[in-house]
């Protein structure tokens, strides 16, 4: 039996309200609003990445459960402004009362890193690449055509 534990491989959750699904919705000088204080601690990986380590774990002879996520991490504070930066807008956070989970948890990639797997993007490289699929969805969602 193959199980896996991907760290905030995604964009709902706790956090910047559910991290950031408003945030291509937001316009350029907007506020958004961020539950708790920003300061939460979170691990994102690119699906990209979470589909190679998922393979190599189903071609390997590992057992038991194995964490599979980039050790690289964010505040949702910092997030929030990785997202506005590569969107190319000013954000502004309203911090507001709201659940935010764990403040951070620790997680060893000892065992997939056994098998040859490594992360490849960045937070900024995954959300380059994610943003604009998002964007035109909420354009479209808007009633927008997308150039």
């Amino acid at each position: 039996m193959l199980r896996t534990r991907g760290y905030l491989e995604r964009w709902e959750g706790k956090g910047a309200r559910r991290d950031l699904p408003q945030g291509p919705e937001a316009r350029d000088g907007g506020t958004i609003e961020v539950w708790g204080d920003g300061k939460a601690i979170r691990s994102y990986t690119y699906v990209d990445d979470m589909v190679e380590g998922i393979h190599r774990l189903t071609q390997s002879s590992l057992t038991g459960p194995t964490n599979l996520g980039r050790a690289e991490y964010v505040s949702v504070a910092q997030l929030v402004n990785t997202v506005a930066q590569v969107a190319g807008k000013t954000i502004r956070i309203k911090y507001v009362e709201g659940p935010v989970g764990v403040q951070s948890r620790n997680f060893s990639n000892e065992r997939i890193y056994s098998i040859g797997w490594r992360a490849r993007y960045s937070l900024e490289d995954g959300i380059a690449r994610t943003y604009p699929w998002v964007h035109e969805q909420v354009q479209a969602r808007r009633g927008r055509v997308v150039a």
